[in-house]
């Protein structure tokens, strides 16, 4: 990058904090940190870090519509939303790239987001495509949505979001696991106690591998409408005393808990299951089990930072298990390969560097009339 960039961020109002979570924030922070100006839209204030200066012309630093904070590029979020409309209209106008950003399920999943997609494609999709320079998809599932929205594919790449590498590492140690007086090697379960999360095939596996053994637990970190039926199935297999609830942790509390793990078991039955917590335990140097569905095996590479298991199958799942728990050796190489992708996929600064390559490869296809280059928005 040769310069500094005027770089407008935004978000789906209607979504907000579902589907984007931490990425606008920390892409924002890390595009800060390169020396670019950096403008947040359509989130409460300061929720996306943003420059102090004020925009050429501008009197003061008080709030200014997209077109007046006169960006040189446009990230937005949510490639039928009307943040992704605004964005398409105002890349017009100004005749500067836009680039969109998909993410997994989120609000999509969710009866108010499909009649908001439908809605959106209805009345802007077109003009959207017609508009963006390129897709980014946060992973596979995304992908395949924007795809059958109809976006070009040569305009669609996955990238996923970032972790904090300082926060998560390896060598943590989980007040959860001592309060709740955990003992021995720990399988991971983080997420909602739900219908759709696959649970009860992991607890069979479970009973079937090492839940008889006094060296295993079972954790599972969460809450949710199955967790009587789990603690049914659990006192009928006999394995109640190597099962242990936590609760929900706190955002600052899963580092720790990630880092003191054994294995996280992530056994999805549909891609409603985004695998959010994965690049995490990569990060803290933890194998992952995953069941073997698009939005889980972006993250999880067989054999190398994990396991993939078939999701619902308990035969599967049970002998997935047992390879991973009877083989020390294997967990080794997995935690340290997963710690080293994490610093390689994960970390954000190397993320923001996409999205900041990304933009110069647009700007650079066509002269801007304001000086440089910018690509044609293929009106």
């Amino acid at each position: 990058m040769t310069r500094s960039l005027r770089i407008a961020l935004l978000v789906n109002p209607f979504t907000l904090g579902m589907k984007w979570g931490e990425h606008a924030p920390e892409l924002a922070r890390e595009l800060l940190g390169f020396g670019h100006t950096v403008r947040g839209f359509g989130a409460p204030p300061g929720a996306i870090p943003r420059s102090g200066s004020s925009p050429a012309g501008e009197g003061g630093d008080e709030p200014v519509g997209v077109a007046g904070f006169k960006p040189d590029a446009i990230v937005a979020y949510d490639a039928l939303s009307p943040a992704a409309w605004l964005g398409a209209r105002t890349a017009r106008k100004l005749s500067v790239p836009l680039i969109l950003v998909e993410a997994a399920n989120g609000g999509a999943a969710t009866g108010r987001g499909m009649v908001l997609q439908a809605v959106g494609r209805r009345l802007f999709g077109r003009y959207v495509r017609a508009t963006a320079n390129a897709v980014i998809a946060l992973d596979a599932v995304a992908k395949e949505r924007v795809l059958r929205a109809g976006f070009s594919p040569a305009l669609v790449s996955v990238h996923p979001g970032g972790v904090d590498l300082n926060a998560c590492r390896p060598g943590l140690t989980s007040g959860l696991i001592l309060r709740h007086r955990v003992r021995g090697r720990i399988l991971l379960y983080v997420g909602q106690l739900t219908e759709n999360r696959g649970l009860e095939t992991l607890v069979t596996a479970f009973a079937n591998t090492v839940g008889q053994r006094d060296d295993w637990s079972l954790v599972f970190a969460g809450e949710g409408s199955a967790r009587a039926a789990l603690r049914a199935k659990i006192d009928r297999l006999g394995i109640g005393s190597r099962v242990q609830w936590v609760g929900a942790p706190r955002e600052e509390e899963l580092p720790g808990l990630l880092s003191a793990s054994t294995l996280l078991a992530v056994p999805a039955v549909d891609d409603t299951v985004r695998g959010r917590n994965i690049p995490r335990a990569l990060a803290c140097g933890l194998p992952v089990l995953a069941s073997d569905r698009p939005a889980l095996r972006h993250f999880v590479e067989h054999d190398v930072t994990g396991l993939l298991a078939a999701s619902g199958d308990v035969q599967a799942w049970t002998e997935t298990l047992r390879i991973a728990a009877m083989s020390p050796e294997s967990r080794r190489r997995w935690g340290l390969a997963a710690r080293a992708v994490a610093h390689e996929r994960y970390a954000w600064p190397n993320i923001a560097r996409v999205f900041e390559s990304a933009i110069e490869a647009e700007r650079a296809s066509v002269p801007s009339p304001h000086g440089g280059h910018v690509v044609d928005a293929r009106t």
